[in-house]
């Protein structure tokens, strides 16, 4: 065998190791702790977070429907060629 496959196998074997004393209970990594947010905080900041929505998808509405809506083309010649690909 060629170096190259030997240092292979070797991160293999080191990799298969650590998997192996980090199921046994042998840790040589620190625990990943995570800071689980209160529930009932998250639900009160999304449901603001959605009354915000509401409030801009219903501006959104009122100018759709009010027709005060203006769509300008400023580089018809570039839209042309993106469209021809």
């Amino acid at each position: 065998m060629n170096t190259k496959t030997n240092r292979l196998l070797v991160a293999v074997l080191v990799l298969q190791v650590l998997t192996l004393a980090g199921s046994w209970g042998a840790s040589y990594v620190s625990q990943a702790h995570a800071d689980v947010p209160n529930p009932a905080e998250r639900q009160l900041a999304q449901t603001e977070e959605l009354k915000s929505l509401n409030q801009k998808l219903d501006r959104l509405v009122s100018i759709l429907e009010g027709g005060r809506l203006k769509v300008e083309v400023t580089n018809i010649g570039d839209a042309n060629k993106n469209g021809k690909k």
